[in-house]
Formats: structure tokens, C-alpha cells, sequence
């Protein structure tokens, strides 16, 4: 006898191949762990012209079947933003909302699938009211803590204006959609925790973040002065970070460690970054794979001062063998010891210092590296975020 495993509906609301960012590849992995389990997984999301046929054989790995409206090209996207600051809505929601999308969201919706899941906060635009589904709001971020610590880092009276608008609007949108759906997905304990203390949520469940352990392979550091980061550059948390380290750390190290090399993986890069000529630095833009650039790396560097959310860059280094250093902030969320499994810094001179003491003790980052690959073999795979996942899927469902 045929059984038929109940729909899942899984809301997108950008393109999520290539894999390049944080989000991106956590969804993906997640999705790729869930197919052939549970449910049938229907996929929607904009696409980009061409990529839906490009990308076929890797949305065939993530779900049963998808349905896709055109994406906003960027230089339509730049043309919005302006007046999308009058909006009720934060900007980086208000572009994120497509009529077509909507359309195409509600008549998924009307077929009446076992339950729903929106991807991101960005995601609950497309979402009808009210919701009539089982559904699942899957958080990557506190989204207001974000604007928060971008309106903290911003110097111009006129900047921090800005940002102080765009984070009352993101409070209000934030604590209503949390409020509209059934379940919500935290990625960390301190996500939820925050979404209860702002805002009243108390339908927060938490899943860990993983790594994929077969794909990320171990290979021992090296004692060869290479610094690496990775990270989307249009982003703008990675370019506040790598801003910071180029001019307040990097001549710290430099000055200590002549020899020393700094590489910068990531697409987009703002053209300040690629335009300013560094001895020892590389600026690479978006590769196809980023562990021929992180294998064998000296240190891996997360110098966040903002961000929220969990960094997936971290547990993927560790899991490569690299030794990391960041902030508080690169580590929030993450289940992972300062001293045990990578160095924490938060000041200039403390950050130089710590990159500084695995260029000089290679057997400290061998250490290091060593103790934090094990510790997320034993947690963190994506097969066991997966599976967190979908019972959790189940349950909203039941």
C-alpha cells in the first residue's frame, strides 16, 4: 500500500544556491539531512534569471519538488532601498516583499499542506494573514540585535539616526511575527531566551548549529604564518570586521611577524577592500570551494563587533583543523570554551596578541584545533540538527 508522507512547505525568501553564506548553507544542509524522512518537501523561493534550471540538480538534493518566482535584480534593489526607508517595515524586510511571491505563497498555502516553514524573519513578509497552516518561523538571528549593534558602531549623528529608525521598526515587526506563528526555531539558547525577554515568545524551540564533518576535513595547521577569514562580504557585519582587523590589528601582527599573510574568502567584496594594496594580503571574491584557502591556515580570524545569530564559519574551521580566534561576539551562542577550543579577544592589542601566540606556538593551535574538532564531532554533526529539526516540524504538525 502507497503511503504518502505529509507536505512540508518550505518558504525562502532568497535563492539559496550558490551555498555562500551562513544562512544559506545552514538551510541547505538541514534540507539535504531531511529528504526521503518525514515529509515531502515543496520548496518556494525567488530565483535569479537562469539559476533555477543551473541549479536543478542541487535543488533535486534538498526537495521533492519547488516552485520559484523571479528574484529583483540588484540594481533594482539599490533603486528600492530609497524609498523603502519611508516604510512601516525595515528596509532589509520591505525588500525582501515581492507581490508575486505572496501569490505564489498563498496558493501553496490554499492546497492545505501538513505544516509550513518560513526560512529567516525576512520570510514572514510572504506570509498571509492569518495563517491558516500548521507553521514554523526558522530564526537565524535576533534580526533586531543586529540593528542594534549596528546603530552602536555607527559615528555620524545622521547614520545613527537611521539606524535608530530601522531598529524600532525591527522591534515591531520582529515581536508581531514571532507572535503569528505556531512554533519558532531558535539557533541558540540565548536566541530564544532573547525572543522571550523582548518580546513574550514563549513557543521557542532550539536547535544546535552543525557542520558537515565528511565535507569539512581535518588536516593539521601548519607553522606558516597564514591568517584566514571567511565570510560573505556584502555583508555588512564581515566588512565592519575585516575593516576593523585591517586597520587596528593587522599592524599589530605585522610588526611582530613580518612573514605573516592575511587571505579574505568571500563574495562582494566592497571596493575599499579590493582597492587598498597590503603587503601580505589577498582578497580573494567568491570561490568555488574554500577549503584549499583554510586547510593548513595558521589561525582563522573572527574579529565580529557585530552579528547575531551563530556563526557556522567557526565550527567549520574548527572542524578543517585551523586554530580560531574571536570575539565574544564571533562565538555568541556557540557551545565551545575560550582556552579549550579557541582564543577569545575583544580588544585590538589582546586580538594581535592571541593571533600573534599561534604564529609563534604552533603546538598551541595544534592543541586547540585537535580538542575542538573532537568536540563537534561528538555534537554537532548536521545529520543530528536534522533530525531536531524535523521532529520538531512533526510536532507543530500534530
Amino acid at each position: 500500500m502507497l503511503v504518502t508522507r505529509p507536505e512540508l512547505v518550505f518558504v525562502s525568501p532568497r535563492f539559496l544556491f550558490p551555498a555562500d553564506t551562513g544562512g544559506a548553507i545552514r538551510t541547505t544542509e538541514i534540507l539535504r539531512n531531511m529528504q526521503g524522512g518525514k515529509f515531502r518537501i515543496r520548496l518556494l523561493s525567488p530565483v535569479p534569471t537562469g539559476d533555477e534550471h543551473r541549479y536543478a540538480p542541487d535543488l533535486r538534493k534538498i526537495a521533492d519538488d519547488w516552485q520559484c518566482w523571479p528574484a529583483a535584480r540588484a540594481a533594482q534593489l539599490r533603486w528600492r532601498r530609497y524609498p523603502l526607508l519611508a516604510s512601516r517595515l525595515p528596509l532589509t524586510i520591505a525588500s525582501d516583499r515581492s507581490k508575486v511571491g505572496m501569490k505564489v505563497v498563498a496558493a501553496a498555502l490554499a492546497r492545505k499542506p501538513q505544516v509550513v516553514v518560513f526560512d529567516f524573519l525576512h520570510s514572514a513578509v510572504l506570509a498571509p494573514k492569518p495563517l491558516e497552516v500548521p507553521s514554523v518561523l526558522f530564526t537565524h538571528n535576533v534580526e533586531a540585535e543586529i540593528v542594534e549593534r549596528h546603530m552602536e558602531q555607527a559615528t555620524g549623528f545622521a547614520e545613527k539616526n537611521v539606524w535608530r529608525s530601522q531598529l524600532a521598526k525591527m522591534r515591531r515587526f520582529e515581536g508581531s511575527a514571532l507572535q503569528r506563528f505556531k512554533r519558532a526555531i531558535a539557533v541558540s539558547e540565548r536566541d530564544a531566551a532573547r525572543f522571550k525577554n523582548d518580546y513574550g515568545a514563549e513557543r521557542v524551540d532550539v536547535i544546535p548549529t552543525g557542520v558537515n564533518l565528511d565535507y569539512f576535513n581535518y588536516v593539521p595547521c601548519q607553522p606558516n604564518g597564514r591568517i584566514v577569514f571567511t565570510g560573505s562580504m556584502d555583508w555588512l557585519a564581515n566588512i565592519d570586521a575585516i575593516r576593523w582587523f585591517r586597520g587596528d590589528i593587522w599592524p599589530r601582527i605585522k610588526s611582530a611577524h613580518m612573514d605573516a599573510t592575511m587571505t579574505v574568502i568571500g563574495r562582494s567584496p566592497p571596493t575599499d577592500l579590493q582597492a587598498t594594496s597590503i603587503p601580505g594580503w589577498t582578497i580573494t571574491g567568491r570561490v568555488e570551494d574554500i577549503r584549499p584557502h583554510v586547510h593548513g591556515a595558521a589561525a582563522y580570524v573572527i574579529p565580529l563587533r557585530i552579528g547575531g545569530g551563530t556563526r557556522i564559519k567557526a565550527f567549520e574551521a574548527m572542524a578543517m583543523g585551523v586554530p580560531v580566534v574571536s570575539t565574544t561576539i564571533g562565538m555568541e551562542g556557540l557551545d565551545v570554551e575560550p582556552g579549550r577550543h579557541y582564543l577569545q579577544a575583544d580588544r585590538e592589542r589582546e586580538f594581535a596578541q592571541a593571533v600573534s601566540s599561534l604564529l609563534t606556538t604552533p603546538e598551541l593551535g595544534r592543541t586547540l584545533a585537535e580538542q575542538a574538532r573532537r568536540h563537534i564531532e561528538q555534537r554537532y554533526s548536521n545529520a543530528t540538527v536534522a533530525r531536531a529539526f524535523e521532529k520538531i516540524c512533526e510536532r507543530v504538525m500534530q
